[in-house]
């Protein structure tokens, strides 16, 4: 398996550390427009190799380099500073994914090759990245809410005292300030998120709920905040999108891909069943009113957001 990572910078450069530590990768190309970053950082991961998998890591100065490449993985592009929203970055990143996009399928085997997009604003640059390529729908993903979704898991575990293994919660809608925890669906291991609350003697009340909200909307804001930058997060829900595509591994993530949504169609997270095609299908949950007019709200925030770089 082949992989080519664009932009390695410090998220593309946590993105190629956890790719490298799956095992499942036996070649990764490096790409970034600062040659020399991308020579040191393939020359630094290229290191840490001898003490784990054999990956052959190699950083190229020309797109012909990513050639043979099954995947490929965009981080490239301007990184969000503090008090600047995902959204604050579309008119930067637009234009890096306008010049990547083409360069990338001119070097590609287009049957085979799937796109993972990270660069911000997630959703409305798996848009464009679709339109651009032309590929199915399905090959072309963004890493959505997988982290966001982690963030949750993560919150609840503290609150709950139980493992995030045994946490079963999405966040759903854009991967921004509109994304909608689909509070109808979590359990603990089949369990209703308030059936257990009960079981075990902890209240979970609305305004509790909505300081967990507030919490999963503004990590990356406190993240940014203390070190600059969000990158292991990241880097880890690329590594397990990168598995289970790898591997065919058909698990439920809330990625996002093109689709219907309503009376649109338009790239957000909701539950999708993956594999080695990509997303092979949307699953559709069961949300409150609450909840469904909130994703409708996300849905039409990325449309807008769209148009704009179309205008």
């Amino acid at each position: 398996m082949k992989i080519a990572i664009i932009g390695i910078g410090s998220v593309g450069s946590a993105v190629a550390t956890a790719v490298k530590n799956t095992g499942f990768v036996h070649e990764m190309v490096l790409f970034d427009r600062d040659g020399v970053r991308a020579r040191a950082a393939a020359e630094d991961l290229g290191h840490a190799a001898s003490f784990g998998f054999d990956v052959k890591i190699t950083a190229v100065s020309s797109y012909r380099g990513i050639k043979g490449s099954d995947i490929v993985i965009i981080s490239a592009g301007a990184n969000q500073k503090i008090g600047e929203t995902r959204t604050d970055l579309l008119n930067k990143n637009v234009e890096v994914i306008k010049d990547i996009i083409p360069k990338v399928m001119a070097n590609v085997d287009i049957k085979r090759v799937k796109i993972i997009m990270v660069t911000n604003p997630l959703d409305v640059l798996v848009m464009l990245a679709q339109r651009i390529s032309k590929l199915p729908s399905g090959k072309v993903i963004g890493t959505g809410t997988m982290l966001d979704s982690a963030r949750l898991r993560t919150i609840l575990s503290r609150q709950l005292s139980v493992s995030t293994k045994s946490i079963c919660g999405n966040v759903l809608g854009e991967h921004g300030d509109s994304s909608v925890i689909d509070w109808s669906s979590i359990n603990i291991d089949g369990i209703k998120l308030d059936d257990f609350c009960k079981q075990i003697k902890i209240s979970l009340p609305m305004t509790t709920k909505n300081t967990i909200c507030h919490r999963v909307h503004n990590a990356a804001y406190e993240i940014i905040q203390g070190r600059g930058a969000t990158w292991d997060g990241i880097g880890a829900a690329v590594s397990d999108l990168l598995r289970c595509i790898i591997n065919d591994e058909k698990r439920v993530l809330t990625v996002s891909c093109v689709s219907g949504i309503g009376n649109d169609t338009v790239a957000m997270s909701l539950p999708r069943i993956v594999g080695k095609d990509g997303v092979i299908i949307t699953l559709k949950p069961k949300l409150s009113s609450i909840e469904s007019n909130a994703l409708r709200k996300s849905a039409k925030i990325i449309r807008k957001n769209y148009n704009l770089i179309n205008n």
